[in-house]
């Protein structure tokens, strides 16, 4: 399995670098994510998971619909609402566990992510060179600005969130969690989950919606209230504690969003409140 990761690593990477993608613009570019999807899942093949050619054809297929989606279809809000509603219901409809079969139960977290990851990759992909929707500063490195104003908002949450939390019964403290699992999930939620998270809502989204009301505000309300209401599959649906509490984390990165122009310092208070949540809550 790190074998795999280590072969979607790369092709995850492109996304962050404008001229790399700029390169696979055109023609190529649907093969290009088709390899970026199949790949991965045919190293994993080598050991950790079950190779079946239905699993493979997922994988292809959904590599084929995302590159050619702006190929043949128009640039209309509908199409465009309907690609951003695709990558919740892949992820709702447990579409990779029908890919990554193993035996081997402590193998299937990690495949489950793999998925994850390409189908991250491929959306920001096609959105990026395919759609043209700009980058909104997506990036994996922030500013110094960026970590103070998404540092700032970061606390702002904790005065605000953390009674809210605790009032609603959303969470309960725990040990402290290893040094190295809060390591890995803070690294992970800054390069991938928080990211993709900042730039499909607050990025993309969010310019949708401004584009189309004319307001600044209605978009930082109309995406704050759409990332609260992802949160109602969290655990059990409906689950309208996580959804509140994500409604007023998703205010705060749209306030560091326009604060500092871009979403890395939304990405910071993002990270910041979902890796203290996994250290010290459950």
């Amino acid at each position: 399995m790190v074998a795999a990761f280590l072969v979607a690593y790369p092709f995850y990477l492109v996304t962050a670098f404008g001229d790399l993608r700029e390169r696979l613009a055109g023609r190529r570019f649907p093969l290009y994510l088709l390899a970026s999807a199949v790949l991965p899942y045919l190293v994993s093949c080598l050991g950790a998971v079950e190779f079946h050619w239905l699993g493979l054809a997922r994988m292809a297929a959904l590599a084929l619909m995302m590159g050619l989606w702006y190929l043949v279809l128009p640039q209309r809000a509908a199409v465009d609402l309907l690609f951003l509603a695709l990558i919740p219901a892949i992820l709702l409809g447990k579409y990779f566990d029908a890919v990554f079969t193993t035996a081997d139960p402590s193998w299937r977290r990690y495949a489950v992510v793999l998925g994850h990851v390409i189908l991250i990759q491929l959306a920001v992909m096609v959105l990026l060179v395919a759609r043209r929707t700009g980058d909104f500063g997506y990036g994996f490195v922030p500013a110094a600005r960026d970590w103070r104003i998404g540092g700032l908002h970061y606390l702002y949450f904790v005065l605000i969130g953390s009674p809210l939390a605790l009032l609603l019964k959303a969470v309960k403290l725990s040990p402290a969690a290893p040094a190295a699992e809060i390591a890995g999930f803070f690294f992970g939620s800054l390069w991938v989950l928080s990211l993709s998270e900042e730039f499909f809502l607050r990025g993309v989204f969010w310019h949708w919606i401004e584009e189309w009301s004319g307001s600044r505000s209605v978009a930082h309300a109309v995406s704050s209230a759409v990332f609260g209401l992802m949160h109602l599959w969290f655990r059990a649906f409906p689950n309208w504690r996580w959804a509140a509490l994500a409604t007023v984390l998703g205010w705060l990165c749209g306030r560091a969003r326009i604060q500092a122009g871009n979403i890395r310092a939304g990405v910071v208070t993002h990270t910041l409140v979902v890796t203290t949540w996994q250290a010290f809550f459950r």
